[in-house]
């Protein structure tokens, strides 16, 4: 099926809602039949026919459908964040005694998930570079259970060769996964490639306008059910159904908006890679970026995020630079209307990320639905700013 399909039609049952053009918001929390059969027949079947909204509801399900689609997956799991879909698809495939490997720098909770929760259980993890294969590779032990990917990560964008690992992976039996949330769907499918898991953050791209939090989990039929029965009921990190409604109307400019974003960081890049104020600039498409041929193998476009590093460690400046901002706003995520700015130096003794883990000069940025121009005008202000 063609992304527009899936997008704007497939699944859609509108005979079955008054031939109405938008699905309607199931809000309910429970649904009831009129016979003993009925209920039976919904109870056994929850994965798929609403009984409880916990499990199953008919806005959540239009969602999951259209974006296992999407991601060319036989099923789809929604979550209320990504933290949570991560966590529910690593538990459901370790033990105590069992190791995960990790990317480096991978999503603040990823990280503290296993560094801080299932090693109290008796599950470790060895973090690698992923940049080469080989590094993943040797981390493997008898006991790994689960390859960890994040390609690429959201801040500096090193990429995995996925096929390499999945192949890999495939002959020991060990389950990969990868965080998919930097590409969207639309820019990247690791299902094409092997990856057995597939995950994001749905607040990102997928829901596109900064108004819900959401986590997405896709991969087999059968995966999904191992999960479905265990963690996804048992920790009920249920996605609401206004939230999957919102996500269904941010579904629907989804390629319109990567467009715009990529068109405009690409403009960006362009302009800030020859500034003499800027050290380096971090972006998948870029001919710096030492990795540019898994950009190019593995992904259809650039999205709309990049970094930089100021050539200046001074913080007043740094955060002077930041504060001359009009229209990239401070702040975190990505992939909403509004374009960002997230300077390093706010990680700094924060609660859930590493302080060392990247220099204060460094600061992210994405570009939202603003036009080019503007954007360009207020990189310049910003550097005049401390000039």
């Amino acid at each position: 099926m063609h992304i527009s399909e899936i997008i704007n039609h497939f699944a859609e049952d509108r005979e079955n809602y008054f031939n109405a053009a938008v699905p309607p918001i199931a809000q309910s929390a429970n649904f009831c039949y009129k016979t003993v059969e009925q209920m039976r027949y919904a109870l056994q079947n929850e994965h798929q026919v609403p009984f409880y909204t916990r499990g199953s509801n008919p806005t959540t399900d239009l969602l999951r459908k259209k974006l296992a689609a999407l991601e060319h997956t036989e099923d789809a799991l929604l979550f209320a964040s990504g933290s949570a879909a991560i966590s529910a698809a690593i538990i459901a495939n370790v033990a105590m005694g069992d190791h995960v490997v990790c990317v480096q720098k991978p999503y603040s909770w990823t990280a503290k998930l296993l560094n801080n929760i299932l090693g109290r259980f008796g599950v470790t993890h060895t973090m690698v570079d992923g940049k080469d294969f080989a590094n993943i590779k040797n981390a493997v032990q008898t006991n790994t259970k689960v390859i960890f990917l994040e390609s690429p990560n959201s801040w500096t964008f090193e990429m995995q060769d996925l096929e390499a690992v999945a192949n890999f992976a495939g002959e020991k039996g060990i389950i990969t996964m990868i965080d998919n949330s930097y590409a969207s769907p639309i820019l990247c499918n690791p299902a094409d490639f092997g990856i057995d898991i597939i995950l994001h953050s749905a607040t990102k791209y997928i829901g596109g306008h900064s108004d819900a939090v959401a986590g997405v989990l896709c991969c087999s039929h059968d995966m999904s059910m191992k999960i479905f029965k265990g963690e996804f009921m048992t920790l009920g990190a249920t996605i609401s159904p206004f939230n999957a409604w919102l996500l269904l109307r941010g579904l629907r400019t989804l390629p319109l908006r990567i467009k715009q974003a990529a068109n405009s960081a690409a403009a960006l890049v362009n302009y800030l890679e020859n500034h003499p104020m800027v050290e380096k600039v971090y972006f998948p498409f870029s001919s710096s970026f030492d990795q540019n041929h898994l950009a190019e193998k593995y992904m259809k476009g650039n999205a709309g995020q990049f970094t930089i590093v100021l050539k200046t460690t001074d913080t007043a400046m740094i955060e002077k630079f930041c504060n001359a901002f009009d229209f990239f706003l401070l702040g975190c995520s990505w992939g909403g209307y509004e374009s960002l700015a997230f300077p390093a130096i706010t990680l700094y003794d924060s609660l859930n990320y590493n302080s060392g883990i990247f220099p204060p000069n460094m600061i992210r940025f994405y570009a939202g639905l603003e036009e080019k121009e503007l954007l360009l005008q207020d990189f310049e202000k910003a550097f005049r700013a401390i000039q």
